[in-house]
């Protein structure tokens, strides 16, 4: 079964500029490096929710895991969590379509 990686965050006041550089330049490549196929990305205009929401899917929930268990990974991460707060991460299992 496909596995899901789902991050949302907040985009840091005052980083805006660099952030979307960062995202598209590197972040986003690199995820797609990592063997992720991008299914989701979503950015909240109205209401209490993350601003942004970036979905990404593996062939299985193991290969997302060992994705995310690498030193790359981990360094990649750092420059987002430069441009972001409230950052949160979870993995499950692929329905296709709209998760949360």
């Amino acid at each position: 079964m496909a596995g899901k990686l789902i991050m949302t965050w907040d985009i840091a006041p005052e980083k805006e500029q660099e952030y979307f550089e960062f995202v598209v330049r590197e972040f986003l490549p690199d995820v797609q490096r990592f063997g992720f196929t991008l299914s989701d990305a979503w950015v909240t205009v109205y209401g209490d929710r993350p601003q942004i929401m970036v979905s990404a899917v593996m062939p299985s929930i193991k290969k997302v895991e060992q994705a995310m268990e690498s030193e790359k990974w981990q360094s990649m991460l750092d420059k987002l969590l430069g441009f972001v707060t409230n950052f949160q991460a979870k993995i499950v299992r692929s329905k296709g379509g709209f998760q949360f």
